[in-house]
């Protein structure tokens, strides 16, 4: 493989990553810094709470499509599987750590959701199951599409027949992971108890 085109593969997936999806469309749609309202998260559920619906929506199908994007574009230039994950993985990265804001981005899950689709088309209707079914037991949007994410790993190893996207579908998620560690400590000092956190009373509740 041309080193060249590996380069451009991954610098152009960091950059598709790094087009900030929600803090534009706040901006231009309700003048509203994303980043100064609610958890001051640069991701969609953030858009849905404290913006509108039509908005939330909007920066999630942007999002998912940068993660497809970053990986069809490494696909373009020709190269292979495991330059196209990285492609992937940089375009969390980026999304995460945006040039264009000073890297100080969101937690990547709806590019996450992209890249995974991506490699796993067959996976759509079993993560959109599982995302609906803990939705309605816990009316907790993020953790519901959290925990949804667990169904990759399976759909590589019973569908796809792929140890690496085994592990791929779980490595990809580490970031967004360990980003929403200290989100999780301010729910559970403002909820009060665990209970609070994973359940809610509806799906306008938020902590």
């Amino acid at each position: 493989m041309n080193i060249v085109f590996i380069i451009i593969a991954l610098l152009a997936g960091y950059l598709i990553g790094s087009f900030p999806t929600a803090y534009l469309v706040t901006r231009l749609r309700k003048g509203v810094d994303i980043r100064e309202v609610g958890s001051h998260n640069l991701g969609a559920m953030n858009v849905f709470y404290k913006v509108g619906f039509a908005e939330g929506l909007l920066v999630l199908f942007i999002d998912i499509g940068k993660g497809a994007a970053g990986v069809a574009l490494a696909e373009y230039l020709g190269m292979e599987v495991v330059v196209q994950m990285l492609a992937g993985a940089a375009v969390v990265l980026g999304h995460s750590f945006p040039v264009f804001l000073k890297f100080h981005g969101g937690k990547g899950g709806a590019s996450c959701i992209g890249i995974l689709i991506y490699f796993m088309p067959w996976g759509v209707p079993i993560y959109l199951g599982c995302f609906l079914l803990i939705l309605l037991i816990t009316r907790f949007p993020t953790l519901s599409y959290s925990l949804a994410f667990l169904c990759f790993p399976f759909i590589g190893w019973l569908i796809n027949h792929s140890w690496v996207f085994v592990v791929y579908s779980l490595g990809l998620v580490i970031l967004p992971l360990l980003k929403y560690i200290p989100r999780i400590i301010e729910m559970r000092r403002q909820g009060g108890s665990w209970k609070h956190v994973v359940y809610r009373k509806n799906l306008q509740d938020r902590l």
